[in-house]
């Protein structure tokens, strides 16, 4: 059986540093598995803006199709975490962005997976070309 907290992960495109807060959780006193996707959020747009082109124009945005995500280990409160982004798939107008959600000196696995972006024309909705900066950093990553 493959399991994910074995296998190394292709090359890391981005890491994004996130102490948890307090409002971020649950009645068991560890983070809300919500908050998970927030996390991958703010890595996501983080990473985009370091990208120093257009990824997002009035014309043209990304829209998140699919989202898989395995809750490893609940995260601790405090703690100090990372969120690794690496490109499992690039795709003609979308991008699958692989995510690992690990303790800051990489010891624990809190939470692994995928997402799919897919670039659209906002006027129609449509999908579009993959904006070339996401192309040309996310295939360097590989």
């Amino acid at each position: 059986m493959n399991d994910a907290r074995h296998d190394a992960p292709p090359a890391v495109l981005f890491r994004h540093a996130i102490e948890p807060r307090w409002r971020d959780l649950d009645a068991f006193g560890h983070v809300n598995n919500s908050n998970f996707l927030t996390y991958l959020e703010e890595a996501r747009i983080q990473w985009f803006r370091t990208l120093g082109r257009e990824w997002v124009t009035e014309a043209i945005a990304p829209l998140l199709a699919a989202v898989h995500i395995n809750y490893r280990m609940p995260i601790e409160y405090p703690s100090s975490i990372v969120v690794e982004l690496f490109a499992a798939r690039i795709g003609n107008t979308s991008i699958t962005i692989g995510h690992r959600i690990v303790s800051a000196d990489g010891a624990s696995l809190h939470a692994d997976g995928d997402v799919v972006m897919v670039w659209i024309d906002r006027a129609s909705g449509k999908p579009v070309a993959l904006p070339a900066a996401v192309r040309e950093v996310a295939a360097g990553g590989r």
